[in-house]
């Protein structure tokens, strides 16, 4: 099976703002923290719903449900 670049440099990214979070709340910064976590580990999940998506349309419509 082929390597998926993407993914993986997301993955690595998510691992990234995971440790940056954790850095974050021991300094006592919780909000932007928050919000660095879902931001930057969102990245990883919307690759993948795109890659499991039936057709396009499917795609725009699972995307729109997440908001």
């Amino acid at each position: 099976m082929k390597e998926n670049l993407v993914k993986n440099k997301s993955f690595t990214f998510a691992l990234r703002v995971v440790k940056l979070y954790k850095f974050l709340c021991d300094k006592k910064e919780f909000v932007l923290s928050k919000q660095l976590l879902r931001s930057g580990t969102a990245i990883g999940t919307l690759i993948r719903e795109a890659e499991h998506a039936e057709s396009k349309a499917d795609f725009i419509h699972k995307r729109w449900q997440l908001h």
